[in-house]
C-alpha cells in the first residue's frame, strides 16, 4: 500500500466562497469612512428593479449586520435574503424600497450596536447612530433618489441590532418614522427600558415593529413584552405591533421568516 499525503491540513489555504450578488445589490463603498468612530466600514444598497428606468424617490430603510442581509451565490444559512424577499413583495403590490446595509465591525459589534457601557466596554451605539444620521444618510440622500422625511425612513436589526434599532427611533423619532426590533438584546442594555419610557412623549406617530420567539428563552420573550407593554400600554394603538412565535429561534432563518410581515407593516400599496 503506498500513501501519500498531498499537504497537511494547517499548510492548506483557507479558499473564502466567491460570492455573487444580484444585480440590483451594490457595495457603496467597501471602506466608508465613519468619523464619529474613526473607523471604516463596507457599506451595501439594494436598489428596487425599477430604479435604473425612472426618475422617481423611494423609501429608504436601513439595516445592520450587513454581511448577513442580501441573497449570495452560493447560497448561506446565515443570510435574511431581504433583497429576493423584497422582489417578491413589490411583485405583490407592496411599494418599492431602497435598502441600505452597514456591515458590523466584528468584534466591535458588542460595543457599537449598545448605546450603553456593559461588560463588553464603552457603548458606541450613540457615535454609530450619529455616523448613520449624521453622515452616511446624507450621503445617500445626495447620491441617490430618496425620499428624505420620517415617513419614508426606517430602521431594523436583530439581536443588539434590535436593540440600537429601538434606540435609535427612541432618540430620533423625527427622522427614522419606523423600525423593526428582532429578538432584541434588551439584556445587554437593560437602561433602554428607561429610555424609551423617557422619550415615549415623541413617538406618537411612529410604527414598531416587535418580534420574538418562544424558543429564544423566556427572558427574551419577557423583555419584549416589557417594552411592547412601554409602547403600547392598553393595546390600542396600532402603529405597535408584536409577534411572539412559537418556534421562533434566535437565528437568521427565523428573522428572514419574519422579514415579510415587518415589510408589509410599514409599506405602502405601491399606488399609494
Amino acid at each position: 500500500m503506498d500513501v501519500r499525503i498531498e499537504n497537511w491540513k494547517e499548510n492548506l489555504e483557507q479558499q473564502k466562497p466567491d460570492y455573487q450578488f444580484g444585480d440590483h445589490v451594490h457595495v457603496v463603498d467597501e471602506k466608508f469612512y465613519m468619523p464619529q468612530l474613526d473607523k471604516h466600514r463596507q457599506v451595501w444598497i439594494y436598489l428596487p428593479k425599477s430604479y435604473k428606468d425612472s426618475e422617481k424617490k423611494y423609501p429608504v430603510l436601513y439595516m445592520h449586520d450587513g454581511q448577513h442581509l442580501f441573497h449570495a451565490k452560493p447560497a448561506r444559512n446565515d443570510e435574511w435574503a431581504v433583497d429576493t424577499t423584497v422582489d417578491n413583495l413589490i411583485r405583490e403590490g407592496l411599494q418599492e424600497m431602497i435598502i441600505v446595509g452597514i456591515n458590523h465591525g466584528e468584534e466591535d459589534r458588542l460595543t457599537e450596536y449598545n448605546p450603553y457601557d456593559s461588560e463588553n466596554g464603552k457603548g458606541e451605539g450613540k457615535a454609530y447612530l450619529q455616523f448613520l444620521v449624521e453622515t452616511l444618510m446624507p450621503f445617500i440622500n445626495h447620491q441617490y433618489r430618496t425620499l428624505t422625511d420620517m415617513n419614508h425612513t426606517a430602521i431594523a436589526g436583530s439581536s443588539l441590532g434590535g436593540l440600537i434599532s429601538m434606540f435609535a427611533i427612541a432618540e430620533y423619532p423625527e427622522v427614522f418614522g419606523s423600525a423593526g426590533i428582532f429578538s432584541p438584546a434588551f439584556w445587554l442594555g437593560p437602561e433602554i427600558y428607561t429610555d424609551v419610557t423617557d422619550r415615549l412623549p415623541g413617538l406618537k406617530g411612529n410604527k414598531i415593529f416587535l418580534v420574538a420567539g418562544d424558543k429564544e428563552g423566556t427572558e427574551m420573550v419577557n423583555n419584549v413584552k416589557k417594552i411592547h407593554a412601554i409602547l403600547n400600554p392598553d393595546g390600542s394603538n396600532q402603529n405597535i405591533l408584536f409577534h411572539e412565535c412559537e418556534d421562533g429561534k434566535h437565528t437568521e432563518w427565523f428573522w428572514h421568516r419574519e422579514f415579510p410581515a415587518f415589510y408589509s407593516f410599514i409599506a405602502k400599496d405601491s399606488d399609494n
